[in-house]
């Protein structure tokens, strides 16, 4: 796997627009790591993602920001590194209209009766893709 700033594929470039789940690694202040999938878009060059405020990610992106993203399919790995930053308040119209165009959803809506929601915006350190020397 090489290193690269931003993916140029149109193959990679289809799957980010497309794919729905994207594998969300943190680190919980054990130093285990905790994974689990979310939804996503990208947006200029980040990553945004929604959470209910009151999550285990929230909890544990708060003492470390540091995540990896894998897109689902092994076979031909997508792969970002970063540092997300969690927006409580002034979610981006572009991020909010992104996450309704690809789910339908509002990502502003809180999943629970009392909870918030936060939006993760995670921009790229460093991608990691198969096959592409930089």
């Amino acid at each position: 796997m090489s290193i690269l700033r931003h993916p140029t594929d149109p193959a990679v470039l289809d799957r980010l627009a497309t794919e729905r789940n994207v594998w969300l690694c943190g680190v919980r202040p054990d130093g285990s790591p905790h994974v689990t999938p979310v939804w996503f878009v990208i947006v200029r060059d980040s990553w945004w993602i929604g959470v209910d405020s009151g999550s285990v990610k929230v909890r544990n992106l708060r003492e470390n920001p540091h995540v990896s993203l894998a897109l689902e399919d092994g076979r031909a790995p997508v792969v970002a590194e970063g540092e997300a930053q969690l927006r409580y308040d002034a979610f981006p119209a572009e991020v909010t209209a992104a996450f309704a165009a690809k789910y339908g959803w509002d990502v502003t809506v809180p999943d629970r009766p009392g909870s918030g929601r936060v939006l993760l915006h995670i921009p790229v350190r460093r991608w990691l893709l198969p096959g592409v020397a930089q």
